[in-house]
């Protein structure tokens, strides 16, 4: 009745994409993601992930119609960076029936297993660099940029599947009457700084590929501690970098500059999801592209999507003076909402600090994880 088979064709890889569109229809908080997009970060040769990785994606079908989708992943980058013997799987979508699920889930393990691995994690799409994490709290909303959706009904699945939590990731809100107190220091923090020789500034886009390549070191050196971390090749960061700039305001990615070096950056990006939700099945052509550029300027929201200073120069108060400034920003701008995602449920010093912010944990996402 049920079958699942790999997702190598062209037209197999468009039904992957697509699939989705149909089973979220009618979902009102349903973002869909842009179909280019997915199609490289799927393709071997269009996206760097697979310079030194393999992604095998599955689709499920009842006849000819699909009722699921999952992609095996075997990040060598990982295993040889944390000396483990790690599988993952990604881009997971089901309808509501255990059994596509298990069979969706057995499949994957067995690639894996062919691959040499001992466990299964995810949901990651294809890494924690990209999208990952199964929503498990806070349906009520739509997920800002870069940030994963799932039916309530997923973690049944993936239960009774077998898996298990291995950590959850919080999201934290800040709404436009958030309490200013903790920002009014900022000002002082920044003085204090600068009597170090330590300069907050914004990135400097006319120079961005030489400011992206030092962001590069502090992203793969401040976040090494993290739960599954791989420092990313620079093919990978220029690859993200060049994505992120076509939607970056200059006004909210701010580095801390020692000596003329990069020692921290906090990168902030408006929430194009509130433009993408309305870019039909994630076609920008041809009227989607419309939709982009005439919208832009109503985004009201904002993700403070990364904040990271080499370990030397934490607690000095730079995160202070990051957070300070994006909210100084957020302010200015009149905007209505903003989200600080993800972080792990055991940073107890980002947890504490966000809290003291008086920022509210409103979604929870989470990792699974099996031996295979």
């Amino acid at each position: 009745m049920w079958r699942v088979v790999p997702a190598n064709t062209k037209h197999q890889l468009k039904a992957f994409i697509d699939f989705p569109h149909k089973l979220f229809k009618g979902d009102p908080n349903y973002v869909p993601e842009l179909f280019i997009a997915q199609r490289d970060l799927l393709t071997p040769g269009k996206h760097p992930f697979h310079e030194h990785s393999l992604v095998q994606p599955f689709l499920a079908y009842e006849g000819e119609k699909v009722v699921g989708r999952i992609a095996a992943v075997l990040n060598r980058n990982h295993n040889q960076t944390n000396q483990m013997q790690d599988g993952f799987f990604g881009f997971f979508d089901c309808i509501n029936n255990q059994e596509v699920a298990n069979l969706l889930f057995t499949q994957t393990a067995q690639w894996l297993r062919e691959q040499g691995a001992k466990t299964m994690i995810g949901p990651v799409n294809p890494s924690t660099n990209e999208t990952c994490g199964m929503l498990v709290e806070g349906f009520d909303s739509p997920p800002v940029v870069m940030m994963t959706y799932n039916k309530p009904y997923y973690l049944q699945l993936l239960e009774k599947a077998g898996l298990s939590k291995k950590v959850d990731l919080i999201a934290y809100q800040f709404k436009e009457n958030y309490n200013e107190r903790p920002f009014r220091m900022t000002k002082v923090l920044e003085e204090r700084l600068e009597r170090r020789g330590i300069k907050i500034r914004p990135i400097n886009l006319k120079k961005f590929k030489e400011e992206a390549a030092q962001l590069r070191e502090v992203y793969n050196h401040a976040w090494d501690k993290n739960m599954g971390f791989v420092p990313m090749t620079p093919n990978e960061f220029d690859y993200m970098a060049k994505d992120l700039k076509m939607i970056l305001d200059p006004d909210f990615c701010m580095v801390a500059e020692h000596e003329g070096k990069i020692v921290g950056f906090s990168l902030s990006v408006p929430d194009i999801n509130q433009i993408l939700i309305k870019v039909k099945n994630g076609r920008l052509l041809p009227t989607g592209i419309f939709k982009l550029l005439l919208q832009k300027k109503k985004i009201n929201g904002l993700r403070i999507i990364a904040l990271g200073v080499l370990e030397n120069y934490r607690k000095l108060g730079i995160e202070a003076c990051f957070y300070g400034y994006a909210m100084l920003k957020f302010k200015e701008k009149k905007m209505k909402v903003a989200e600080a995602s993800w972080i792990l449920e055991n940073n107890q010093l980002m947890n504490q600090g966000l809290l003291n912010m008086d920022a509210q944990p409103y979604k929870k996402y989470r990792i699974y994880e099996k031996a295979i």
